[in-house]
């Protein structure tokens, strides 16, 4: 199963946070879109493993996707080597995506940027013959992806392009609300932390605006470059 787009995520929702304005512009336009989450997120203080599964699958419905998986990396503890490599190179074999989505490259949680490293080395890695990796008993056929990009997380970070979302903002926050142990619930007795308040909700579109003032519309969400886009004119941009 090829896709055009797959999105590395070190949590389930931080696709949803950061990028799934565009990822529901790009299936809306027809392309086909996954994630790969590496971790469960067990170490949030809210929810739990089993609720945040259930929690990814009912945001996945919402944005239409293709494929999600959970690598089942440990949480908090994952790095950024051979064996965490591996796991992400035989994902990129699998679905042969045109683009990849990771992490932001810095970011206030340490598994963020963790998460943009891992999958850095494994994007490169992935295209070089004499790393065989083999998927369900059978051997991967080395492939890499044409771009790598990374959004942009809590932590503001300088966009090498924006994305604009005006017309996907609704989807993005029913995606995001879909993971209800995590976010803002009057109702929720769990503990409140840096992500369930309202005004963290607030951030979210204030990011959104600023981004999307930037380029001259209501909503936008921002990527760095890890790999350089070409475009065949000038006008192609806006």
């Amino acid at each position: 199963m090829k896709l055009d787009i797959l999105v590395f995520a070190a949590h389930p929702d931080d696709a949803e946070l950061s990028c799934s304005g565009t990822i529901a512009a790009h299936i809306a336009a027809g392309y086909k879109c996954g994630i790969v989450d590496l971790t469960k997120g067990e170490k949030g203080t809210r929810g739990t493993p089993e609720r945040r599964m259930k929690e990814s699958a009912a945001s996945s419905k919402i944005l239409g996707l293709t494929a999600r998986e959970n690598l089942g990396m440990a949480d908090i503890h994952f790095q950024n080597d051979w064996e965490h490599q591996e796991m992400i190179i035989q994902m990129i074999r699998k679905y042969q995506p045109k683009i990849v989505f990771a992490n932001a490259i810095r970011d206030r949680h340490p598994d963020h940027s963790k998460g943009a490293e891992v999958v850095q080395q494994a994007f490169y890695k992935s295209g070089l013959q004499k790393i065989e990796t083999i998927l369900n008993g059978e051997k991967q056929q080395s492939y890499r992806p044409e771009h790598l990009y990374h959004y942009i997380q809590t932590d503001y970070i300088e966009p090498g392009f924006i994305m604009d979302i005006s017309d996907y903002w609704e989807k993005k926050i029913k995606s995001i609300m879909a993971f209800e142990s995590q976010f803002y619930n009057p109702e929720s007795d769990e503990p409140e932390t840096f992500i369930s308040s309202s005004r963290f909700i607030d951030f979210i579109e204030a990011r959104a605006k600023e981004f999307g003032h930037r380029i001259g519309v209501k909503y936008g969400e921002g990527f760095t470059t890890a790999t350089t886009p070409g475009i065949k004119d000038v006008f192609s941009l806006l």
